[in-house]
């Protein structure tokens, strides 16, 4: 049976990658000190006891040697996730992202870990119109969310050819799915916008709605982690779909699928987003990485899960 720690395993993508783990015979271990995750989140595996849970911080070095030894994959997803947030409160932002990576990496290598897989983000791209998005391009970050995320791939990097640990980068495409947070002030543009649909509330567009994004349902960024962990992938992946749609049209499908018509209303663009973004994922391929949910098909699932709270 392998042995896998997931750091943030109680929050979106985390709790979701935690289940597959499991349904694929995993022995799993989930660290979250439940500051964004939420424990309702795994709920399910919980009650099955097909998990242990411990709440606790990436900070605690310690707590990660205990957790990592015998291990054989770190999924390192535990971060604040957010771009206006970070703007707001830059220290935070990188005394978690940039410090609590480095914990994690020092305590893999000292427990000896096959393997590190690293949350990354598309944002650390920037707002340069070239499209779409290639690894070998210079990265270009806007927020401090974007340095601190480029910041752990640099640690991971360097900890593959100073230490030998195998590390893996996923540069994230906008995730969306069940179990993202609809909620808080920073939530994601989809569940914002399913929320706001199903409840009959106009959704809110920042700026013209014509900047355009590469949307990923989280069971292709699921299925991405544990392609690279068990394949010889090392390096810096861009996950997300090669497909590309503006908020304006996300806005017109969310309304459709929701049998709903409401317009939506437009304010002041936010500082920090970027105008386009769009993945080449040819480099995943080498992996096994395929993409397999449009991204209306993926709609349809999450708006499934919103009705059935």
């Amino acid at each position: 049976m392998k042995r896998a720690v997931v750091t943030g395993g109680a929050g979106f993508i985390g709790s979701n990658l935690c289940k597959e783990l499991i349904s694929r015979g995993y022995d799993v271990t989930i660290l979250d000190d439940l500051s964004t995750g939420k424990k309702s989140n795994i709920e399910s595996i919980l009650d099955k006891k097909a998990a242990q849970f411990v709440e606790g911080s990436i900070m605690d070095v310690p707590l990660l040697q205990k957790l990592f030894h015998n291990s054989d994959f770190v999924f390192h997803l535990a971060a604040i996730p957010s771009v206006s947030r970070s703007i707001e409160n830059p220290l935070g932002t990188h005394n978690i992202n940039v410090n609590g990576t480095l914990n994690v990496l020092i305590a893999a290598n000292s427990s000896h870990v096959k393997k590190v897989i690293y949350a990354s983000s598309s944002s650390v791209y920037g707002d340069t119109p070239t499209l779409p998005k290639v690894e070998v391009m210079t990265p270009d970050p806007q927020s401090p969310y974007a340095v601190s995320k480029l910041a752990g791939e640099y640690y991971c990097r360097v900890f593959s050819k100073v230490y030998n640990l195998p590390t893996a980068c996923l540069r994230y495409f906008n995730v969306f799915g069940p179990y993202q947070d609809e909620k808080s002030q920073y939530a994601a543009v989809i569940p914002r916008f399913i929320s706001k649909v199903l409840s009959g509330n106009a959704p809110i567009i920042f700026g013209d709605g014509e900047q355009t994004r590469d949307f990923t349902f989280v069971k292709d960024a699921v299925a991405a982690n544990v392609l690279a962990a068990e394949s010889d992938a090392s390096g810096v992946f861009n996950i997300g779909t090669g497909y590309r749609i503006s908020i304006n049209e996300l806005a017109r499908v969310i309304n459709k699928l929701a049998g709903a018509n409401l317009a939506p209303i437009h304010e002041k663009p936010r500082i920090g987003d970027i105008r386009d973004s769009l993945a080449d994922i040819k480099k995943a391929s080498t992996f096994g990485f395929r993409p397999t949910h449009h991204i209306e098909e993926g709609i349809k699932e999450t708006i499934a899960w919103f009705k059935s709270r």
